[in-house]
């Protein structure tokens, strides 16, 4: 798993996507398109869109929901979380806790 989490955040196109589901999560295939080309000036079709989103749905990264003919798409940390508590950094005091 961590291995598809990592080919993931590899590629700064999703890496971008995550920002906008972050931004404003639960939007659909259109909607993202739609942000990347305006926002980010990103010239991307929408299958190619489609495509990343769905190695960042296999990474966990995104959950889908349909609503009627409407696929949403949720932004989804728990992985990033994952990966966090994996590999715990020393306990060392912050610099309001040192003492000169």
């Amino acid at each position: 798993m961590a291995d598809d989490l990592f080919k993931a955040l590899a590629d700064p196109t999703r890496r971008t996507i995550l920002d906008e589901l972050t931004e404003r999560s639960g939007q659909t295939l259109f909607e993202i398109c739609a942000r990347l080309s305006m926002k980010h000036r990103l010239g991307i079709s929408r299958q190619a869109v489609s495509q990343h989103l769905a190695v960042l749905e296999a990474a966990g990264l995104v959950e889908t929901r349909r609503e009627g003919r409407y696929k949403f798409h949720d932004l989804n940390t728990a992985p990033l979380r994952q990966i966090a508590e994996r590999w715990p950094g020393p306990d060392t005091p912050g610099p309001e806790e040192s003492t000169p």
